[in-house]
C-alpha cells in the first residue's frame, strides 16, 4: 500500500502525475496554492482529456489561516438559444447525451481560473499568467505520454464518439491506408493537440478574459453556430465566475464545507452529518463493517432523495421555496436519521447521476489550501472538439430535462445541476483538510468513506484513500443501479449488507467505478499530510 506523504513547505495531490508535478514547481518558485492550481488545472486538462477539458466546468474551495473559506461557482449556463422548442421542433423528447445538441451550455472552468487569479493577487500571488500555462502549453505542442485510463475510455466509447465533429482528429490515430478506420491510440504514445496549444498561447498573452470576449471567444462562438449547437457568443461574453460562502455542516470534532446548489455539494454535507448522528446513536465503533457500509449507505439514500427532487439551480430552488440551508438543519438532519433502518435497507433506486471529472488538492507554506474539481461531465463530455480552437466541449447541459414542470427543466441562461463538489474540513482540533472524488453519484460517497475513515476512525490518511470502497447508483457508463463493492471487503460483510436487503455487486480490488479520491490534511504542527489513489494515475508531489 502507498504511505500517506509529509511535507513542511507546500503539498499537491492530482490524478495525473504530470498536474501534480506542474502545480508543484509553482510552489518552488513562490507561487501560492491558488497559482498552483491553475496551473494543475491547465496541465490536466491537456494530459487526461477524457476526464476534464477547458470546455468544461470548475469549482473551487480557498481555504487560508484566520479567515472564512471562499467557495467560487465556476458553472457556465445554458445558451440563450436553448429552449424547450428548440428542442422539440428537431423533433426530441429529451437532450441528447452527445453530439453538436449536447453542447448547450457555457464552459465555465477558465472564468473560474480568473476569478480564483483574482483571489491569488490580494494573497501577494503575482506569477504571470503565461508562467502558469507553460507546462499545459508544452504538453499540448510537443506531445502529452496518453494514459491506459484514456485508452480504455476511448475505446469503450468509440461507437458512440468516432463520428463526432473533431473527435476523430483530436483523440485517434488516422488510418494508416485506405479502407483502414482510425484506430485508438496505444499507451505511453505521444498525443499532440496543435489547435488547443495554441488556444493556451494565446491566453498566456492575451489573459483568459479572450476565451470569453475576445478572438478565442468568436472562434469558439462561430463553430458552435456552424455545428447547429445553440451556443453564440453572446452566451460566452455573459459568463463570469462568482465567489461566494460555502455551505457548511457540522460533525463531531470538525466543520465541513462545500459548494452551495447547483452542485450535490449539500449532498456530500448531508451524508456526513447525518452519518455522524447514526454512529453516535447507534454506536457504530469501527470503520469498514456492515454497521459502519449500512449506515452510509442509508445517509446517502436520505441526502440523494433531497438532491434529486430539490437541488437544481438556485434561482429555482428558491421559486420552490427550498433553501439549502434548511436542508442541513438539526431538525431536519434528525428527521433523516430517524427515517434510516439499521436492521432493513431503504428500497432503491431513485434517478443517478453519471459524470466524469477530476479532483485536486494543493497547499502552500503559509497554509494556503485549495480544493478543485474540473469536469466535462460524461467521458470527453459532448464528444465535440471544436478543431478551430482544440476544444472539447462539455455536455454538463445534458442533466436538464424537457419537461416544464421539472426543476431540472431547460431554459434559457439557468445553470444545470451538477455532480461536482469540491470539499474542505475544519477540524476543532486546528487541522484543516481538502478532500475529494470524481464520479458522478460516487462523489459524495467516496467522500463520506475518506472524511470518516480519516477523522472518525483514525485511518492513516492514505489507508483511507486507498481502503475498498462502495457506490450506490450509476457512474462511469455502469448500467445498473446495484450497491457496489470492492471486493476487498470481507465476505461475511457483504453478506450481512445482502441479508438486510441490499442489492449487492462486488467489482474488482481497484475499481474504476469507484472514482479517483484524494486529500491534504494540514496538521497543528505545519506539517501536510497527502494521499493520492492507486485507482488513477496519480500522485502526492511535496518539497
Amino acid at each position: 500500500m502507498r504511505q500517506t506523504l509529509t511535507s513542511s513547505r507546500g503539498m499537491v495531490t492530482a490524478p495525473h502525475h504530470l498536474a501534480a508535478s506542474s502545480a508543484c514547481a509553482v510552489l518552488r518558485e513562490g507561487g501560492n496554492a491558488v497559482e498552483a492550481m491553475v496551473a494543475a488545472a491547465a496541465t490536466i486538462a491537456v494530459v487526461y482529456p477524457h476526464m476534464n477539458s477547458i470546455g468544461g466546468d470548475g469549482f473551487w474551495i480557498i481555504s487560508q489561516p484566520g479567515q472564512a473559506p471562499v467557495a467560487i461557482d465556476a458553472c457556465g449556463r445554458a445558451a440563450g438559444a436553448a429552449s424547450l422548442d428548440f428542442y422539440a421542433s428537431r423533433g426530441l423528447k429529451a437532450i441528447p447525451g452527445r453530439g453538436p445538441l449536447a453542447a448547450n451550455t457555457v464552459a465555465g472552468a477558465v472564468s473560474g481560473w480568473q476569478e480564483a487569479l483574482q483571489h491569488s493577487h490580494k494573497l501577494g500571488g503575482r506569477l504571470p499568467l503565461s508562467r502558469l500555462l507553460q507546462d499545459a502549453i508544452w504538453y499540448a505542442r510537443e506531445g502529452a505520454p496518453v494514459t491506459q485510463s484514456q485508452v480504455n475510455f476511448t475505446a469503450k466509447f468509440l461507437p458512440e464518439l468516432a463520428h463526432l465533429p473533431g473527435f476523430a482528429g483530436q483523440f485517434l490515430d488516422a488510418p494508416q491506408s485506405p479502407g483502414q478506420t482510425a484506430q485508438v491510440p496505444g499507451v505511453n504514445t505521444l498525443r499532440r493537440y496543435p489547435a488547443l496549444a495554441r488556444t493556451l498561447q494565446t491566453l498566456a498573452e492575451r489573459g483568459l478574459d479572450d476565451y470569453y470576449r475576445g478572438s478565442i471567444a468568436a472562434a469558439v462562438a462561430a463553430e458552435h453556430e456552424r455545428l447547429g449547437g445553440p451556443l453564440r457568443l453572446a452566451d460566452l461574453q455573459a459568463q463570469q465566475a462568482s465567489s461566494a460562502e460555502p455551505l457548511s455542516a457540522r460533525v463531531s470534532g470538525a466543520t465541513l464545507f462545500n459548494l452551495r446548489p447547483p452542485t450535490q455539494g449539500l449532498a456530500s454535507l448531508m451524508i456526513l452529518a447525518i452519518f455522524d448522528r447514526l454512529r453516535l446513536r447507534h454506536g457504530i465503533a469501527q470503520a469498514d463493517g456492515a454497521p459502519y457500509l449500512h449506515g452510509l449507505v442509508e445517509a446517502t439514500k436520505q441526502a440523494f432523495k433531497v438532491r434529486n427532487r430539490c437541488v437544481a439551480d438556485p434561482d429555482t430552488m428558491a421559486q420552490h421555496g427550498h433553501s439549502p440551508e434548511h436542508f442541513l438543519s438539526d431538525a431536519f438532519i434528525d428527521s433523516c436519521v430517524q427515517a434510516v433502518d439499521m436492521q432493513r435497507a431503504l428500497p432503491w433506486p431513485e434517478p443517478s447521476s453519471p459524470g466524469d471529472t477530476i479532483w485536486m488538492g494543493s497547499a502552500d507554506s503559509a497554509g494556503r489550501m485549495v480544493s478543485y474539481i474540473q469536469s466535462v461531465y460524461w467521458e470527453f463530455g459532448s464528444g465535440v472538439v471544436l478543431s478551430d480552437t482544440g476544444i472539447a466541449w462539455q455536455n454538463r447541459g445534458s442533466s436538464f430535462v424537457l419537461d416544464a414542470s421539472s426543476h431540472l427543466a431547460l431554459a434559457a441562461h439557468k445553470k444545470p445541476f451538477h455532480t461536482l463538489n469540491p470539499a474542505h474540513a475544519r477540524f476543532d482540533d486546528g487541522r484543516h483538510m481538502v478532500y475529494g472524488n470524481m464520479g458522478g453519484d460516487g462523489q459524495p460517497q467516496s467522500q463520506s468513506a475518506v472524511f470518516t475513515r480519516y477523522a472518525l476512525y483514525g485511518q492513516t490518511l492514505q489507508q483511507a484513500v486507498s481502503a475498498p470502497r462502495w457506490l450506490l447508483g450509476k457512474t462511469w457508463g455502469q448500467e445498473t443501479t446495484t450497491l457496489k463493492f470492492e471486493n476487498r471487503f470481507e465476505p461475511q460483510v457483504l453478506q450481512t449488507l445482502c441479508d438486510a436487503g441490499h442489492d449487492v455487486e462486488v467489482l474488482g480490488d481497484y475499481s474504476d467505478t469507484m472514482g479517483h479520491a484524494g486529500a491534504i490534511v494540514r496538521q497543528t504542527d505545519g506539517l501536510y499530510q497527502g494521499a493520492a489513489d492507486p485507482r488513477s494515475d496519480g500522485v502526492v508531489a511535496a518539497f
